[in-house]
């Protein structure tokens, strides 16, 4: 058997001690997709503690066996064998309504009787409409006490953490009625993802990069998030939330301050949560009195063609009213107030039904500051250009200048690739394999902290109003298919600056 030797010597990963779950939402699509097969895989690796117990809450009429059902569908387990059986045999389910005292109280007596030694880990898969109810019900059945060191207490809370800042305050203040703030587990699934995660090693843990990741080498940074798919089924949600609230406020914020933040005294949650607050609390606000909202570009879809295929545009989607004015795509400009990125415009832009599907993080530095060559190639120089692939294909690319082979002194630029994949000969985990472990471990760095959220919503929670009192002003369309409106366009070519070619 073959041993890849970038692999040889890796240190043996921290696992936790006795774990119970509980998710409420049981019968929901997170928990089908995402939640039960990042358990399962986790499961096979090893990765799991022996005593390790699944009970799943949800209003639908199920028992037990309907559990286990609902996995086999979810996941593959063909030749499993002995592990799915046994993972199987760890899961249990009540069904009950969430605003009931009694589902509460028995979920007590079972932790109690099954499960006394475990730590526990609530996982809310549900509404934030009913994020209250159940904390409430946690917190009044005395499930949110830690009582011993081992018998911790800790809970998840999903994305949205509220819809402005006022919503998301009323949900900290709530959870912190219950639960203390080591307790409390705000997930971002993007921060799961291995390339994110690496950002800190790539940034902290190379000398090469860091005397040069600043305003006397970097232009300007361009962050994307692009969706092929349209609202599909999830116009209910989407309507009330559109880009700037679904993609802009947690996932392209959080990757904002990865890039921007300072260097953590060391690798520990606070230290590298505090660096990146600090990072948040430097951008500019987005609305001003002299300019408005002219750092935001806001759009929808209009009928157009995607991989092939003719869709209908936003307004004309199920369950989407025929006026609406919720915005399908985001492109903004933020500039920060510090010493190293003064003057550095970071571009963010995010939208539905475009090209392609793709997370990346594109770092443009500035050109030489004498042209050598421009005597003997006519080509101008392409500016160097550091490329953090997120997803789907993770890995990091640089973009430098070469010479061509000949006789002749001429140039073009070439790309140096690093790939997960190829690189260590191993699947990467999916974010919710990451996050779950790392929040039975008890280790909350890929977490967002509640002063995080709240500063967040600090600079979105404006543009939403300055769009509401904007009630006459037109949504521009952009065409399913194409990169956005070209209002976002004139947005980075008034800098002299345009988007990156996809």
């Amino acid at each position: 058997m073959d041993v890849n030797p970038l692999r040889d010597g890796l240190r043996i990963e921290p696992s936790p001690g006795p774990t119970t779950i509980v998710i409420f939402g049981a019968s929901g699509d997170l928990t089908r997709r995402k939640l039960l097969p990042a358990l399962y895989r986790l499961s096979t690796e090893q990765r799991l503690p022996p005593r390790f117990s699944i009970i799943g809450v949800a209003r639908s009429a199920m028992d037990d066996d309907g559990f286990r059902a609902q996995f086999r569908e979810a996941v593959d387990v063909s030749g499993a064998g002995e592990v799915a059986t046994s993972f199987e045999t760890r899961l249990h389910y009540f069904a009950g309504e969430l605003d009931d005292p009694a589902i509460y109280t028995r979920l007590r007596e079972q932790l109690s009787s099954e499960s006394p030694e475990s730590g526990v880990l609530f996982y809310l898969a549900i509404p934030p409409a009913a994020y209250a109810t159940v904390i409430k019900g946690l917190g009044a059945a005395g499930l949110t006490r830690e009582t011993a060191p081992g018998l911790w207490r800790r809970i998840i809370v999903e994305k949205p953490f509220g819809t402005d800042l006022a919503s998301a305050s009323a949900l900290n203040a709530l959870l912190h009625e219950h639960f203390d703030e080591s307790q409390i587990y705000r997930i971002d699934h993007y921060l799961g993802k291995e390339t994110v995660q690496n950002l800190l090693v790539f940034r902290f843990g190379n000398g090469m990069f860091e005397p040069i990741w600043n305003r006397r080498y970097i232009d300007h940074v361009q962050i994307t998030a692009a969706e092929t798919v349209g609202v599909e089924t999830r116009a209910a949600y989407y309507d009330h939330a559109g880009a700037l609230r679904d993609m802009v406020q947690n996932h392209l914020m959080q990757l904002l301050t990865l890039i921007a933040m300072e260097p953590p005294i060391a690798f520990t949650a606070d230290s590298v949560r505090d660096r990146k607050m600090d990072a948040l609390l430097s951008v500019q606000p987005l609305v001003d009195s002299k300019r408005g909202t002219a750092s935001v570009v806001r759009a929808q879809y209009a009928d157009g063609w995607v991989d092939g295929k003719q869709v209908q545009g936003y307004t004309r989607e199920p369950g989407v009213a025929n006026d609406s004015k919720t915005e399908t795509f985001v492109a903004l400009r933020a500039h920060l107030d510090s010493w190293r990125w003064a003057g550095v415009p970071f571009y963010l832009r995010t939208g539905k039904h475009l090209p392609k599907r793709t997370t990346e993080i594109a770092i443009q530095f500035k050109r030489p500051p004498l042209e050598i060559f421009r005597r003997v190639t006519s080509a101008s120089v392409a500016p160097n250009l550091l490329i953090v692939n997120v997803q789907p294909d993770e890995g990091i690319s640089l973009r430098f200048e070469a010479k061509l082979p000949g006789t002749r002194m001429q140039l073009a630029p070439v790309m140096m690739n690093f790939r997960y994949g190829a690189t260590f000969g191993r699947e990467v985990p999916e974010a919710y394999e990451t996050l779950l472990l790392d929040a039975m471990i008890g280790d909350s760095t890929l977490f967002a902290r509640h002063d995080f959220a709240e500063a967040s919503w600090a600079l979105i929670t404006p543009v939403h109003q300055a769009w509401a009192e904007a009630v006459k002003a037109p949504v521009p369309q952009y065409e399913a298919g194409e990169w956005g409106p070209a209002e976002a366009d004139q947005l980075i070519e008034s800098d002299g600056r345009r988007w990156r070619t996809l």
